[in-house]
């Protein structure tokens, strides 16, 4: 009899997100264990929003713990460390993390040795400088980081910081950035970072010296006269001097509609120029140079302005634009959260579309699968916390688009819905994800282990989306609660060895529910295609890595 070689054997494979083998406890009590410091700190990264409590965690000891992380990796391992955060602010398009990530990266090295990082070039991949240029993607980031600094460290700059962060001004600057985010809102203003940081103008942009002087004397209430050179700001400057009696009627004047755009008018600028609400001529107006993530969030507002349908048509062909959905770089969930914001019949089908489009990685999952998506209270905001998470889409909601996205693709699946207790959702063959993820409820209690038990059955993969702070297992019909001297259900135990286990990490708690790094077990993260991409090559038996390293044969 054939104990090895026998149907259904496939190679050993390795996935980056290790277990210790440190036993802990969920935060509801059931057995867990400990990941190594990358993995933890990964699964945070891609799952922190800097200064919000979660369910299980206050603001302030999530924050303490990722930046405990990270000041440590960064001495230990700061080439991996350097790595992480230029993909997580770059690919991951988490943004105060990897900020808050990059300044604590820095601090961490020059407190550990002046010259750490010596041997790495000023400048060069994964030297402190490089690492503070390669978070900084939007030109509000370079003030944004000088904030966290000063705010923590105090005025006075080391060099690696002031020069990663003129870096980025000489890439970032322009005059349309200038006009969206040079306000009076910001404490660090574009003439204050360009005074910090001694941002020289870049060899390849003639106009941009003129515009880092025009900056400094905007800041110093001095800016005026716009110089002729910067075309876009004198264009903007004239639109303002028309007065405001006249502005709504310039809305039906051609050459003037068509002049917003050059002038960098965004929609916000658009309201405060006009000094009250858009109507369906000012949003039709300003929808043409509008973005997408924009187009998405304002949905509902062109329903309740009148737009015209053949403005929306076009709209609905943006988003129905893989190419533009790609650029856009907005998470899936977003589009979820736009049908609902706004369920007009128009946008539904563009909607669905634009999903698919940023769901283009999904597998197509082969055999059976079995797929859990976690519903219970600490998946939602509001419960058990002081301070709501401020997330519009709570993460039971990202993980029900996810769970759907893999089951409307998946051959044969099991899409369940669970709690304390669970239910099966029905997908249809040619399911719509936008409605098969309103078909999900709410359900009290988590219990990881009993939703296993009781929907598993010979499936060929189980996935699993969920937060992992897991009661301990129990069978409903004769267990009435805690210490009932009842063995514990632990999830490892519930599926042969044999079988694939992917447990999908939405929160980054610190608490794993599960062994994973091999053994047909693994802990994914992040809501992007390179975590979609690591199921199929496990299911192979050909290892994964971490999301920013080159695949591997």
């Amino acid at each position: 009899m054939a104990r090895f070689n026998h149907r259904g054997t496939r190679p050993a494979a390795g996935s980056p997100v290790t277990t210790t083998g440190e036993r802990t406890r969920t935060h509801e009590g059931a057995s867990a264990l400990l990941r190594d410091a990358r993995s933890e700190l990964f699964l945070l990264s891609v799952a922190h929003t800097v200064g919000t409590d979660t369910f299980y965690e206050k603001a302030a000891e999530r924050d303490d713990r990722f930046t405990t992380l990270v000041r440590q990796l960064a001495v230990e391992d700061p080439t991996w460390t350097s790595e992480l955060l230029g993909w997580l602010r770059r690919d991951g398009n988490m943004r105060s993390a990897s900020l808050v990530g990059a300044a604590e990266f820095v601090k961490a090295r020059l407190d550990a040795a002046p010259a750490a990082g010596a041997a790495v070039g000023d400048g060069a991949p994964g030297s402190n400088r490089s690492v503070i240029d390669s978070v900084l993607q939007r030109a509000d980031e370079p003030g944004e980081l000088l904030g966290y600094w000063t705010g923590r460290y105090g005025r006075r700059l080391p060099k690696p910081v002031k020069r990663g962060i003129a870096d980025a001004v000489r890439r970032l600057y322009d005059e349309r950035s200038l006009l969206k985010y040079d306000t009076d809102s910001r404490s660090y203003r574009f003439g204050d970072v360009l005074e910090l940081v001694h941002a020289a103008p870049h060899p390849d942009k003639p106009w941009q010296g003129e515009l880092f002087r025009h900056a400094i004397d905007r800041r110093h209430g001095r800016g005026d006269a716009v110089p002729p050179q910067l075309r876009t700001l004198a264009r903007r400057a004239s639109l303002m001097a028309l007065p405001v009696e006249e502005r709504r009627g310039a809305l039906h004047d051609p050459a003037k509609r068509e002049g917003f755009a050059a002038a960098g008018m965004t929609w916000e600028a658009l309201a405060g120029w006009l000094q009250g609400p858009l109507d369906k001529d000012a949003w039709e107006a300003v929808i043409p140079s509008m973005g997408l993530m924009a187009l998405v969030r304002n949905l509902r507002n062109f329903d309740q302005a009148g737009v015209s349908d053949e403005v929306a048509a076009r709209i609905a062909a943006r988003l129905a634009d893989a190419e533009e959905v790609r650029r856009s770089r907005m998470f899936p969930f977003r589009f979820w959260a736009a049908y609902q914001a706004a369920p007009s019949l128009r946008w539904g089908h563009a909607l669905e579309q634009a999903l698919n489009h940023s769901l283009a990685q999904v597998p197509v999952l082969s055999g059976r699968t079995l797929i859990l998506v976690d519903r219970s209270p600490s998946m939602f905001p509001g419960y058990g916390y002081s301070t709501p998470n401020r997330s519009d889409i709570p993460l039971a909601e990202q993980a029900a688009v996810f769970g759907a996205a893999l089951a409307a693709r998946a051959q044969a699946p099991t899409l369940v819905e669970f709690g304390q207790s669970s239910r099966r959702i029905d997908v249809p063959r040619g399911a719509s994800v936008l409605r098969l993820v309103e078909g999900f409820g709410q359900i009290p209690g988590t219990d990881i282990p009993s939703a296993v038990r009781r929907h598993y059955a010979g499936h060929d993969r189980v996935v699993v989306v969920t937060d992992e702070q897991t009661r301990p297992g129990w069978l409903p019909s004769n267990c009435h609660g805690y210490g009932d001297g009842m063995p514990e259900t632990l999830i490892d135990d519930l599926v042969p060895k044999r079988v694939p286990v992917y447990m999908w990490n939405m929160a980054g708690y610190r608490e794993a529910a599960l062994p994973s790094g091999g053994g047909n077990r693994h802990a994914l993260g992040g809501l992007t295609d390179a975590a979609f991409r690591m199921i199929p090559l496990l299911d192979a038996g050909r290892d994964a890595h971490w999301p920013w390293e080159p695949a591997r044969d």
